[in-house]
C-alpha cells in the first residue's frame, strides 16, 4: 500500500421509485431505464430536460460494462430493442 491519501466521494442513487419494479434485484429497472433514456433522446433531443431522470437512473442502477456493451451493439446496429419506436 502506498502511503498517499486516497480521496472517496460520496455516491448518491438517483433513481426515484418505480412501481413496476418492486423487487430487489434492478436488473430490468436499469435495462428499461437504459432504452428509456435512448427511446427519449431519440425522439426529443439531448436538450429535453425529462429525459435526463432516464439517463441519471440508468447510470446509479446500471453497471458500466453492460451499458457500454449496450453502446458498442447500439453503434454496430444489433441492439435488440428498437429504439426509434
Amino acid at each position: 500500500m502506498s502511503d498517499e491519501e486516497v480521496e472517496t466521494k460520496p455516491f448518491k442513487f438517483v433513481t426515484g421509485f418505480d412501481a413496476r419494479f418492486p423487487n430487489q434485484n434492478q436488473t430490468k429497472h436499469c435495462w428499461q431505464n437504459y432504452v428509456d433514456y435512448h427511446k427519449c433522446i431519440l425522439a426529443k433531443g439531448e436538450d429535453f430536460a425529462p429525459c435526463r431522470q432516464f439517463l441519471l437512473a440508468y447510470r446509479s442502477l446500471c453497471p458500466s460494462a453492460w451499458t457500454q456493451r449496450w453502446d458498442d451493439q447500439r453503434e454496430a446496429g444489433n441492439f435488440p430493442c428498437k429504439l426509434d419506436q
